[in-house]
């Protein structure tokens, strides 16, 4: 593990924490470049009542638009939970070298339904602060119920 991983990992729990104070699914995401973090984002599904305001679509199309192209192959995803094929796909079409999540989603995740869905090349790197990503859905989940 690399202990950037961590940090990282910390930040986009920052993100998750935004999602949820907004009644937002809290997941949030971070994309790195160079060391340097380019986009910052949590779900607004709610928000924007849109299905597809993923954390990971909306990091994506900010990190896109800060380096001027499509493809994000030269950086890092991190995200508390465990990307839905939607997300995977799109990882996939960006071909980022890493996607680093903390907390695997049994139900919902690309890992269930689509275990091939990332580009080839990506390096996947799992269970970064697993316990505290998972805490934050289950007592979002919990106090819904």
């Amino acid at each position: 593990m690399v202990m950037d991983d961590v940090y990282y990992m910390k930040q986009a729990l920052v993100e998750a924490d935004k999602a949820s104070e907004r009644g937002e699914v809290p997941v949030g995401a971070i994309i790195v470049s160079q060391g340097r973090i380019i986009a910052r984002a949590h779900n607004l599904t709610e928000t924007l009542t849109d299905v597809t305001a993923h954390a990971e679509m909306q990091a994506i199309t900010s990190a896109a638009n800060v380096l001027g192209g499509k493809y994000l192959n030269d950086c890092t995803l991190y995200v508390t939970v465990e990307p839905c094929v939607m997300c995977a796909g799109a990882i996939a079409w960006a071909q980022f070298a890493r996607l680093v999540f903390g907390t695997r989603d049994e139900k919902r995740g690309y890992q269930r339904y689509a275990p091939q869905a990332l580009h080839p090349k990506t390096e996947v790197v799992n269970g970064i602060l697993s316990d505290e990503c998972a805490a934050k859905i289950k007592a979002f989940f919990q106090s819904k119920r």
